[in-house]
Order: C-alpha cells, then sequence, then structure tokens
C-alpha cells in the first residue's frame, strides 16, 4: 500500500466519525517526522475519542503500525502515529491554541477526495 493510499483509508475513516475541519499538511520536505500530518477535531471529548479509535480500528484492519496513541483518555489531543502519517485529533476548544497549522505553515496543503 503506498503512502496516499493510507493516506486516504485514514481520512476517510475520520471522515465516518464526523471529524470536522480537516486539513492535511504535505510534510515530506519539511520535517522527517511523517509523510503527511492529518489535523481535525471534534466537538466533544467522546467524539475525539471515536474518531481517534476509528484511526486505530482501520490501522489495525489495514495492517498499518500504529507507533504511538496518545492523550485518548483526556481527549484534549489525540496524537496517533502511523509511521508515514501522523494524525492530530483536536478538541474543538483546544486546536486554536496550539495552532498546528500556524506551526506548520510552510507546509503545503493537500487535497484528498473522500468516499
Amino acid at each position: 500500500m503506498t503512502v496516499e493510499q493510507e493516506l486516504k483509508l485514514i481520512v476517510n475513516a475520520i471522515d465516518d466519525k464526523r471529524a470536522e475541519d480537516i486539513i492535511i499538511l504535505d510534510m515530506k520536505n519539511i520535517s522527517p517526522i511523517a509523510d503527511y500530518f492529518v489535523i481535525c477535531e471534534g466537538g466533544s471529548e467522546k467524539q475525539v475519542q471515536a474518531i481517534a479509535r476509528e484511526v486505530k480500528e482501520v490501522a489495525h484492519k489495514n495492517e498499518l503500525p500504529i507507533k504511538r496513541l496518545e492523550g485518548l483518555d483526556a481527549a484534549r489531543w489525540v496524537l496517533a502515529d502511523l509511521e508515514n502519517v501522523v494524525v492530530h485529533v483536536f478538541h474543538r476548544d483546544d486546536r486554536d491554541y496550539y495552532n498546528l497549522e500556524k506551526l506548520w505553515s510552510d507546509a503545503p496543503k493537500v487535497e484528498v477526495e473522500i468516499d
């Protein structure tokens, strides 16, 4: 599976849980951490947890490695590191505070068609 196929699976998974304001950043020429960052938000702790759990489930079903899953209990900012793609799921109230889009503003935004 290509990195772009992984990215599409993940974006579709978070969209299935009604994640809001999904932004994808191409990190390939910016950071050695990952090829893509996916940033999204949920309106409640339960929704943030549901989005993160769906990412985890889709990763397991498709045999994608999950190097790290942090923040699930507090559900204010959940980070799921899938090696090539890092997913940041924020609670709506906390996303503006961390403002990763501004921090990584030199990264090009990517569009992914949602099925």
